[in-house]
């Protein structure tokens, strides 16, 4: 095993005949933002509760900062921070008492009150819990999660439920995490997220890694671009494919909404438009793009929603 903050590997984990995790294989480095990825059910928080100690492997090896996490050791626990999903506080606790207690346990905690406010959390300090809005226990979750100045935190949703001012600050806090040395692993279903925050991305499906990379990497696969119209629907698409390069790929996804993907150039946009015009119609809309890792995610996992 190597010295990185989280290794797995071969890690599977059956409930009944179901197999949650299938030979599961990821590393996480000291300093880095790991984020892990894939449809629900897909093994995303099993494999983290594995790697906290919450739930033991049926197979594989997992280390998390060097240490087996079966049983979450007390030498561990104090060395990593967990933001589960949920929130995982007492119904009746109030937020600063909560992250007071957390705080207790560790040996150099940050300050409550200074986490508190940068979290926004001041004006609801002495706010039961369960009386709290989804997002202020989302934030008190990731607040008792770092309070203890950990090595290694995971997040598992750390955003779900959150406004747009609220996801953007816990972005900031995850990033200065990273540049503090701290290494995150973190679940997320969104792909702006992923990309924004994660140096490694590992997409699973039914329990298998189907894609592992960086999101540049990621994303640099396939079709390096796409242009996206409108137009007026059902054009005869035989006459641009063959104006356009064979490695082209023209296609109407959805009635009067157009695709073209491959390297887009002035010469090939020109094209696109005298097509257009041979069919009587005008684009509209036009956009060029590159694709995304929301792209990639759909093409490995498919586009159907799951039970």
């Amino acid at each position: 095993m190597s010295a990185a903050a989280v290794t797995v590997r071969g890690l599977v984990k059956r409930f009944g005949p179901t197999t949650a995790v299938d030979g599961l294989d990821l590393e996480l480095q000291a300093a880095s933002v790991l984020a892990l990825l894939g449809p629900n059910g897909a093994g995303k928080t099993t494999t983290v509760e594995i790697c906290t100690g919450l739930r033991a492997a049926d197979a594989g090896e997992v280390r998390v900062l060097g240490t087996n996490p079966k049983g979450a050791p007390d030498a561990l626990r104090a060395r990593i921070g967990v933001m589960p999903q949920g929130g995982g506080a007492y119904p009746g606790v109030r937020a600063d008492e909560m992250l007071r207690l957390v705080a207790a346990c560790s040996a150099r905690p940050l300050d409550p009150r200074w986490l508190l406010d940068v979290l926004g959390l001041t004006g609801c300090a002495r706010t039961p819990y369960k009386r709290m809005s989804g997002g202020q226990q989302q934030r008190l979750a990731l607040a008792c999660a770092v309070v203890g100045r950990p090595e290694l935190v995971f997040l598992d949703e750390p955003t779900a439920g959150l406004d747009p001012q609220a996801r953007r600050l816990v972005w900031e806090l995850v990033g200065a995490l990273r540049r503090d040395g701290v290494a995150v692993l973190l679940t997320t279903h969104l792909m702006e997220e992923a990309e924004a925050l994660a140096d490694d991305v590992v997409i699973v499906d039914n329990g298998r890694v189907v894609a592992h990379g960086s999101p540049a990497a990621l994303t640099s696969t396939g079709p390096q671009q796409e242009l996206r119209f409108r137009a007026k629907p059902g054009m005869d698409l035989t006459g641009l494919a063959t104006a356009l390069p064979p490695e082209y790929h023209a296609a109407e996804p959805i009635a009067g909404r157009y695709l073209v993907q491959g390297r887009i150039d002035p010469g090939v946009l020109s094209t696109i438009t005298a097509w257009c015009a041979q069919q009587g119609a005008l684009a509209d809309d036009v956009q060029v793009a590159r694709r995304s890792l929301e792209d990639v995610f759909l093409e490995l996992t498919g586009r159907e929603l799951r039970s």
